[in-house]
This record gives structure tokens, sequence and C-alpha cells, in this order.
């Protein structure tokens, strides 16, 4: 039997000759690192940090009910949406379960750009064009039309004012305005997965190298370094924002991963999986909460959560060291008795050794605005 070999994205070629170790990641050949995964994690939390996003997956929506038709397909509001914002949401089963989280940006009155996650987006297409096919809508399939560069940390808006024109001082937080950087077209958007302020930039495939090299250049004399997917999980760990097939699944509703506040049963008509999701607004069974360890061992995904007595009250759903707070830390279900922040008493079995952490709101870190 034979293996379908990893898709590349348009910078593979200029990843390779940076020195970057390459991962397979969700059906894509991605750069994991490019050299210290710290030093690349502190360089975005002080300075800039670059990454290729290629693999994730656009999907556009357009026509005169695409509002209404993505009210029906997922469970946020977005009719209210306005055009030129985004929105963080999720799609999810009849039974609640969550299928993917999404970033949603307006882009016109009739058309939106719906970014899925890599691993999900082969589902998530299938799934938006099923729901809405009872509406005036087209969905199309924009996966292989734009490659995906991320400038993120605190140094990332003078690097980008260097080389557009375009308001970046206007540009709020979670919206998007089409522009031109360095010469190429963009989306512009003040998104990202860090918990730093930075902006996301759709473009051309064929413009992807010519825009990376651009913003290499621009950023050199603050530090900016080319970053992976190593870091850029840390950094999203560090800022409590959830992974899917970690702290999201198919097993958990937006109210069991404490982000009901993305369910908006409030806007007009129904949406699928509305009935299990008023069912279980009421009845999370754990709380995902953030862990500090008092030792030196990192916890992984899957490890057991317990209480004093060794009884098992959680699971560890991401670990790793933190660059930040300088030790290990971990989000992770615990049930509800022992989610508050302060709680004595728990400890993460690692590897039949009860670890003790300290448990704490999320997220680990908060910049300063």
């Amino acid at each position: 039997m034979t293996s379908t070999p990893p898709r590349r994205t348009a910078l593979d070629a200029l990843h390779r000759a940076l020195g970057a170790t390459m991962t397979d990641f969700a059906g894509w050949d991605m750069p994991l690192r490019y050299g210290s995964e710290r030093d690349e994690h502190t360089a975005v939390r002080t300075r800039a940090g670059l990454f290729d996003l290629s693999h994730m997956g656009e999907i556009t929506v357009t026509g005169p009910q695409a509002a209404l038709a993505l009210d029906h397909a997922l469970v946020g509001h977005l009719s209210a949406l306005a055009v030129g914002r985004a929105r963080y949401t999720m799609i999810c089963q009849e039974d609640g379960g969550i299928i993917d989280d999404l970033i949603v940006y307006r882009l016109g009155e009739t058309e939106f750009m719906i970014v899925a996650n890599a691993s999900n987006a082969a589902v998530v297409l299938p799934a938006v064009t099923a729901r809405t096919a009872g509406f005036e809508a087209d969905v199309r399939d924009d996966r292989d039309a734009y490659a995906l560069i991320a400038v993120q940390g605190p140094e990332s808006p003078g690097i980008l004012k260097s080389l557009t024109d375009a308001d970046l001082d206007g540009l709020k937080y979670y919206a998007g305005l089409p522009g031109t950087v360095a010469g190429v077209e963009a989306l512009i958007a003040r998104t990202g997965y860090t918990g730093e302020d930075g902006f996301e930039l759709f473009v051309d495939p064929a413009d992807a190298e010519k825009l990376w090299q651009a913003i290499t250049e621009a950023g050199a004399p603050v530090g900016l370094v080319p970053c992976g997917l190593s870091c850029r999980d840390t950094l999203r760990l560090e800022a409590g924002m959830p992974l899917y097939g970690h702290e999201l699944t198919a097993a958990l509703t937006p109210f069991d991963a404490g982000l009901g506040r993305v369910v908006k049963f409030d806007k007009p008509g129904g949406f699928v999986g509305r009935a299990a999701l008023e069912a279980a607004a009421g009845r999370p069974v754990r709380k995902l909460v953030g862990l500090v360890a008092e030792g030196r061992r990192v916890p992984r995904a899957g490890y057991p959560v317990v209480a004093a007595d060794g009884t098992v009250i959680g699971e560890v759903t991401s670990g790793a060291p933190s660059p930040t707070l300088g030790r290990p830390i971990a989000m992770a279900y615990v049930d509800a008795e022992y989610a508050a922040p302060g709680t004595e008493g728990v400890a993460v079995d690692i590897r039949g050794s009860h670890e003790a952490y300290a448990v704490v709101a999320l997220p680990f870190y908060k910049r300063t605005r």
C-alpha cells in the first residue's frame, strides 16, 4: 500500500534553504522549527516572528443568502457581522459535538471566507456545502487559492507599516482589509494564534516568497525570526487558546470547553445542533483549567489529573515547558469542584509519579496592551 505524500506550501523550498526541520502535519510538510524553538518563542513575545500557515483551509461562501446560510450552518450569528470584521465561531454536529473551530471573515455584504483548521478542512467543506444547499449561496473550495503568512509580536505593526500604506492603526483586532504589502495584493487581517498583536496575510501562492522575503528584510533590524509550528504551539498554550484534537473534539460541546459564548441562541432561525446545545448549556461536567508545575516534569496530553487521595479527577489536554513562565504548564479538563484557582492537592500522574500542580485561571500569559 502506498501512502499519499504530504503536500507542500508555496514556501517549501525557502523553508528548506533556511535549514528548517520539517514535519508532516495534517497532510502537509511544514516547518517545525528553524533552530531553537525557545528562541523562536521568545522572539514572538519580545520582538516578532514570521510564520507560514498556508496549510489552513479557506472556504468562500457567496450569494444573496450567504449570511443566513452561515447562521444555519454554524453556531455564531454571522449575519450580524459587519463587513471587514472577523469572528471566532464553531461548526457543530447535530449532537452538539465540535467539528471544528473557525474564523469567519465578512469580505462583503454577500461574501464570507471561512478559515478552518488544516486537519478538519476536508470535513468542514462538505458539511458547509450540505448545510447551505437550501439557500441562495454558493460554497467554493479556496484551499489552493491562498498562501497564508503571519507576522506576530510587538514589533509586527512597525514592520508591516514599513511595507504598506494600508491603515493599520485603524485596523481593529479581529478585522481585515484589502491592501498591498510590499507590492503584493493581500487581505490583511489583525488576527493570530500567539497571544500577541500581529497580522495574517492572505495572498496568492505565487506571491508568497516575495512577501516572505520582504517581511524578513523589513524585520531584520528589530530581530524578527522565522518560526515553526513548535513555538506556535507553546505560544498558543501560554495564551490559553484551544487546539482542535486536544481542548476541542467531536465528543465535546462548546459549553464543555468553556466556550459557550460563541453559541448564539438569540439569532433568527434554527441552526444545526441547536437542540443538543440548549440541553448542554447548563451541564458542563468538567471545566478547562490551567495547571502550573511545582517541579520540572512536563505533562503531556492524556495524562491523568488526580486528587490528593489518587482519585482521577481529570485529564491533561495540552502540556509543555513554558519559556515565558520558566516552568511546565498544562491545560486540563477537571471535575468542577477542583476547578477553582488555588485548589490544593491537585497533581498530574506522570508515568506513575504524582507531580504537584497549582490550579490557575487561563490564560497563563496576557500581553500588555
